[in-house]
């Protein structure tokens, strides 16, 4: 009697792609040979301005250590104070542990879907203004391209002004 085959895990790029197309997110995900980890190296692979980059930065929640993603443009920095503001506590940029067991996701390839953990996803409103963006699609050298409007198809994300002023 043969011994059922272990289902093979998916991949971070995999699991992207299905968390997409579970929300009707109709895209494609590119991987390139050179890293997309940086806001400026994804534009430079994709061809795009970098404020079209969909950068993602994860803080810690220092009361209750929860997973905060913050979704913002490559071209603008992110202001924990008003991310500390709109979670109701303080934050501090999360360690690269804490983003892999969280989020199933290395640094330079978290996606704004298909996270293993319970994550917080705050999204700046300013990345309405650009049509169409790009995010990270599981690995430090995958993308896929969206609308902003598409971000409104994520569950449970939050709105509103993290970007530093300058």
């Amino acid at each position: 009697m043969n011994s059922p085959v272990p289902a093979q895990p998916i991949s971070s790029v995999q699991r992207v792609e299905q968390a997409l197309a579970a929300l009707g997110i109709e895209t494609s995900i590119i991987e390139f040979a050179a890293s997309t980890r940086t806001a400026v190296d994804a534009a430079r692979e994709i061809g795009c301005d970098v404020a079209q980059i969909a950068k993602s930065i994860v803080l810690r929640g220092l009361q209750d250590d929860t997973c905060v993603l913050v979704i913002a443009s490559g071209a603008s920095r992110v202001d924990e104070h008003k991310v500390a503001t709109l979670v109701g506590q303080p934050v501090a940029k999360a360690d690269a542990t804490f983003v892999r067991a969280r989020t199933g996701f290395a640094i330079g390839g978290v996606a704004p879907v298909g996270h293993l953990g319970a994550v917080t996803v705050l999204v700046d409103e300013g990345l309405w203004s650009l049509d169409p963006i790009w995010a990270a699609a599981g690995a430090p050298n995958a993308v896929f391209c969206l609308s902003a409007d598409d971000l409104h198809r994520i569950p449970e994300i939050r709105v509103g002004d993290v970007a530093r002023q300058t």
